[in-house]
């Protein structure tokens, strides 16, 4: 008979009392105002009876547009997460100078370093690229929805479970500090012997898989479900990025997802593929990592540049100057992503041939992105540029991401690369043109196409204050990085000896805490438009744009397209305006379109009890909670009751409503 300490052994794993961080006063009171804030708004939720249509009307959904809103909702969310890292690090940096050891031991340190580039990189950048090219792609190319619907949804929620196994991993056990790539040896359990690196490895691969499946979602949508008449060369460039984004989502994250299991299994039953020791190769993991990681770099900035391609063409009132090069200049980036990834660690000994080809590819790369800014300036040249909130960010992103990828460039000569590697002037570039580039582009995306999802424009002071906060603060959180990585300090550090190094770590803190301003701007930007929608209410098409999703009403309807519109030129929408284009409003038929579904929901959180339960080596849970997965699955797939009749009575109501009003006083009506 197994004795009581085997029954919990077998019934919990390694799980257990002491796996709660109770010593940790920083995480006992974040759980504190965690729980409290998480109370009060489902307590919330329930007083108001909103459980009913939040199931029905948005968790169940395969609506691209309600799922785009999703993501976008969570990516929010994990943003604040994400920064408050960022916050507790410069904090730690600006004090911890000679015998001040600051406020987080270094275990602790590492442990938020590896949270803040993981969540940074996974659940804010790409959940907010996603949430963008789900709502506006479909639109754009005149499809009524994506090709698979229910797996649009499915990978949103394994998105959501890979989330939760990282803010589990706060308040149960501790979370990995091997970096956001989890490099050996100290990923490995012999350096790692904690969950830390098992959530990072579980969470990383369900979003993993829910973003390559939306990868090969997006890539069928584009080929196969096109408007009449839009050809390849016809499609909007942010269609055309999302298309290129797509491709290198689906070549890509199955490398990721080989990594990650090569490194559970060196964890799990001991296989040392990356254990130099027994005869592994570290430098395989590291090649295999960046393999994914420098596509993944141009998986995050290719959509926006889609982006500011429709922002400065609607906002100078010209078409896009030189899209031929720019669809060139896309797919050319595409390719030599695949070709650039061992400057990561040009000091790895590989060689001068091998060095110099990867330096020159490296360069190379930054042509097709230089044609693309040239594209934009000439686009506004002679253009009636009007400086809205959208075009704000763009002239920001245009200064910020053209310095980021002249110091790139720098990085890409390999003798600089050996005095430059692991300094904080690697950290200042990656954030110049993650921030120049994405974060500028994803706030850009949203003011531009937020009239579009709600029917009324965004604040446009509360806006400017935002973009402001983020353009100054950049400059002084990474600028003083830039001095200090070319004075040789290193990244990773928590404490200093050198006190002649503390003014610019207090310089980059004052500039966190400006982003932080920026965000809460962003925040009060979102509450007072919705206090005010009646003020800053739309017609369909406010800004005069130039692509098919303006034809649609604002919000559009589940269906988008009562006619499926017919393309003859790249500007699709201004081309039917300038023909004289009448709304049609009769003739509507039904339309069937994909049912809600709660499949996608239970899968996940199957999904996230599996993830759970191999972290704390609960056994017996994993393997119910597989099988279960897969006897779901398998159920599911014989369900064929997935569509709904959207009644012509019903379209017509929806086609003769005020969401269609070009006037804002008759779009209050």
């Amino acid at each position: 008979m197994p004795n009581r300490s085997e029954f919990w052994n077998f019934l919990l794993g390694r799980l257990s009392l002491d796996s709660l961080p109770l010593h940790n006063m920083i995480v006992v009171v974040t759980f504190i105002v965690v729980a409290t804030g998480g109370a009060a708004l489902l307590g919330f939720i329930t007083w108001k009876r909103q459980w009913g249509y939040l199931w029905t009307e948005w968790f169940t959904s395969v609506d691209h547009k309600k799922l785009g809103i999703m993501y976008m909702i969570l990516a929010t969310v994990m943003l604040f997460r994400g920064f408050a890292d960022a916050i507790m690090m410069r904090a730690q940096q600006a004090i911890a100078f000679g015998d001040n050891m600051g406020y987080l031991p270094p275990h602790h340190y590492d442990q938020i370093f590896t949270a803040h580039g993981a969540i940074m990189i996974f659940f804010v950048a790409m959940a907010y690229i996603v949430g963008l090219m789900n709502y506006v792609m479909p639109m754009q190319i005149g499809a009524r929805d994506v090709a698979f619907p229910f797996l649009n949804n499915f990978s949103f929620w394994l998105t959501v479970s890979g989330v939760l196994l990282f803010m589990v991993s706060l308040f149960i056990g501790d979370f990995s500090h091997a970096g956001w790539l989890g490099y050996p040896p100290v990923s490995e359990l012999h350096q790692s012997p904690g969950p830390g690196v098992d959530y990072y490895i579980w969470g990383l691969q369900l979003s993993g898989l829910g973003t390559l499946l939306t990868g090969i979602n997006f890539v069928v949508t584009i080929l196969k479900m096109r408007a009449p008449g839009m050809s390849l060369m016809k499609m909007p460039m942010f269609t055309w990025t999302t298309l290129c984004t797509s491709g290198l989502i689906v070549v890509t994250f199955p490398i990721l997802t080989a990594t990650l299991l090569l490194l559970s299994l060196d964890r799990y039953i001991g296989t040392h593929f990356f254990t130099a020791g027994m005869g592994g190769n570290v430098m395989m993991y590291i090649n295999l990592i960046w393999i994914w990681g420098h596509p993944e770099v141009y998986i995050l900035i290719l959509p926006l540049f889609g982006v500011f391609s429709e922002i400065v063409s609607t906002f100078s009132g010209k078409r896009l100057f030189g899209y031929s090069s720019m669809v060139y200049a896309t797919v050319s980036i595409m390719i030599l992503s695949y070709l650039v990834w061992l400057h990561h660690f040009f000091t790895m000994g590989s060689g001068a041939d091998v060095n110099s080809f990867f330096s020159l590819t490296t360069m190379m790369i930054s042509i097709p992105t230089g044609a693309k800014i040239f594209n934009w300036l000439f686009t506004m040249y002679r253009g009636r540029v009007r400086f809205d909130v959208p075009m704000l960010w763009t002239m920001g992103f245009l200064f910020t991401f053209t310095i980021g990828g002249m110091t790139g460039v720098m990085l890409s000569v390999a003798p600089a690369d050996f005095l430059l590697h692991n300094s904080l002037f690697l950290i200042a570039h990656f954030h110049n043109v993650i921030i120049g580039g994405v974060v500028f582009g994803i706030f850009a995306g949203i003011n531009y196409w937020f009239p579009k999802a709600f029917g009324f424009r965004l604040d446009p002071f509360w806006g400017k204050c935002s973009f402001w906060f983020w353009q100054i603060g950049f400059w002084f959180a990474f600028g003083p990085l830039y001095i200090l990585g070319l004075m040789g300090v290193t990244r990773r550090l928590s404490h200093f000896t050198d006190p002649s190094l503390q003014k610019w770590f207090i310089i980059a803190a004052f500039g966190a805490f400006l982003i932080l301003l920026g965000i809460l701007s962003f925040v009060m930007q979102i509450y007072v438009s919705i206090r005010n929608r009646e003020k800053y209410a739309v017609g369909h098409d406010p800004w005069g744009g130039r692509t098919l999703e303006w034809q649609t009403s604002s919000p559009p309807p589940p269906y988008n397209f009562a006619f499926v519109p017919k393309v003859h030129e790249r500007d699709a929408w201004t081309n039917m305006k300038e023909s004289g284009y009448q709304r049609p409003l009769q003739g509507f038929n039904d339309i069937h379109m994909p049912k809600s579904t709660a499949t996608g929901v239970v899968l996940s959180a199957l999904g996230f009890v599996f993830g759970f339960a191999m972290v704390w080596y609960i056994w017996w849970l994993a393997a119910v909670s597989f099988v279960a997965l897969i006897a779901y699955a398998i159920f599911h797939t014989f369900n064929y009751n997935r569509d709904y009749h959207v009644s012509a009575d019903e379209v017509n109501r929806f086609e003769h409503s005020g969401n269609w009003a070009s006037d804002p006083q008759e779009a209050r009506a």
